[in-house]
C-alpha cells in the first residue's frame, strides 16, 4: 500500500473476546477501520441457568453487520483467513496463541493490543495484576505479534496512571478506550513504514496467571490494604467472597465494594450472599444479626 492510497481501505480480520476487545473493535468501527471478518471465542454456557451467551466482541460484530467466526482452536480458520488475505490482523484479548500460519498470512503483520507497559505483565491478567500489587500507573502497549505470549516487538506504548480507587471493570474500560485511540493514531504511520518495532527487554520481563474462580477467596490474615485491592481487582470476576456462619448454616458471600477507614480498617459497603440481592452493609446486618463474625 502506497502512502496515497486510504489505510481505512485495508482488508483487516479482528480477533478478540471479551469488553477490552470489544471496546477495540467499535472503536475502530467508528473510525473506519470497518473489518471484514471477526474471530472470537465459541460461545458459552453462563450463569446458574448456563444460559449460551455470546462474548461480548461478537455482539458488536453482529450490531455492525460483520461476518463472526468461532472456532473452537484458532488453526480451524486458518484457511478462511487465508482465502481472505488480509492486509492486517488486529488482536485485542482474544485469548489463544496465534500460530506462525496465521501471523505470516497479513502483509502488514498481527498487531496486539496488550493492557500494561509490556515487558511487565505478560499474559491473562495484567488488569488485575495492576490494582492487586498497587500499581500506580499502568498503559497499553501495541506490539507486532510473534509465536510466543506478549513477547513480539513493541511498536508503540501508552501509559495511563491509575486512581486510588478503581476497580477492574473501571480500569479495563479506561484503558480499552486508550488502546482505541493509540490504535487508530499508529495505524497510518505503521502502514506507511514510518514506525520501527522494537525488541522488548526481557530482562524487565513479569507474567501473571489465568485467575480461577477460588483466587476469588479472602484469606483474612493479608493486610486490610491488599484485601481492599483485590476487591477492587476482582470486580466483577472472579469476585472476592468469603464464608460466614449464620446459624446452622455456612454461607458463601460476595465483597463487592469496600474501601479503608482513617483507622485503617476494612469498610465494607456491598456485598450479596449467595442466591441474594446486592445489598449494604447496613441492610445485611439487618438480616444476618446473629452471623459469626466476619470481618
Amino acid at each position: 500500500m502506497n502512502k496515497e492510497q486510504k489505510t481505512t481501505e485495508l482488508k483487516i480480520i479482528f480477533f478478540g473476546t471479551p469488553r477490552f476487545g470489544a471496546t477495540i473493535l467499535e472503536g475502530l468501527i467508528k473510525n473506519n477501520y470497518k473489518p471484514v471478518l471477526v474471530i472470537t471465542a465459541p460461545d458459552k454456557p453462563v450463569g446458574r441457568k448456563q444460559i449460551l451467551t455470546s462474548p461480548p466482541v461478537k455482539k458488536i460484530a453482529e450490531k455492525y453487520n460483520i461476518t463472526v467466526t468461532q472456532p473452537e482452536k484458532i488453526k480451524e480458520a486458518a484457511i478462511e483467513i487465508k482465502n481472505l488475505n488480509p492486509d492486517l490482523i488486529i488482536c485485542a484479548a482474544y485469548g489463544q496463541i496465534i500460530p506462525k500460519e496465521i501471523l505470516e498470512i497479513p502483509k502488514h503483520g498481527c498487531l496486539n493490543i496488550h493492557p500494561s507497559l509490556l515487558p511487565k505483565y505478560r499474559g491473562a491478567s495484567p488488569i488485575q495484576t495492576v490494582i492487586l500489587n498497587g500499581d500506580k500507573e499502568t498503559g497499553v502497549t501495541i506490539i507486532l505479534m510473534d509465536e510466543k505470549m506478549d513477547h513480539g516487538p513493541i511498536i508503540t506504548q501508552t501509559k495511563y496512571k491509575i486512581p486510588d480507587d478503581i476497580n477492574h471493570k473501571e480500569l479495563d474500560s479506561a484503558l480499552a478506550k486508550q488502546g482505541v485511540h493509540l490504535l487508530v493514531k499508529t495505524l497510518p504511520k505503521w502502514i506507511n513504514s514510518e514506525i520501527e518495532a522494537k525488541a522488548q527487554d526481557e530482562s524487565k520481563t513479569t507474567y501473571t496467571k489465568i485467575l480461577k474462580k477460588e483466587d476469588g477467596k479472602i484469606n483474612w490474615k493479608k493486610s486490610v490494604e491488599e484485601i481492599e485491592r483485590q476487591i477492587r481487582a476482582f470486580c466483577p470476576w472472579p469476585g472476592t467472597f468469603a464464608f460466614i456462619k449464620h446459624k446452622s448454616e455456612i454461607l458463601r458471600v460476595k465483597i463487592l465494594e469496600a474501601g479503608i477507614s482513617k483507622e485503617k480498617k476494612l469498610i465494607i459497603k456491598k456485598l450479596q450472599p449467595e442466591g441474594k440481592k446486592v445489598m449494604t452493609l447496613e441492610e445485611f446486618k439487618k438480616g444476618y444479626h446473629d452471623f459469626n463474625p466476619l470481618f
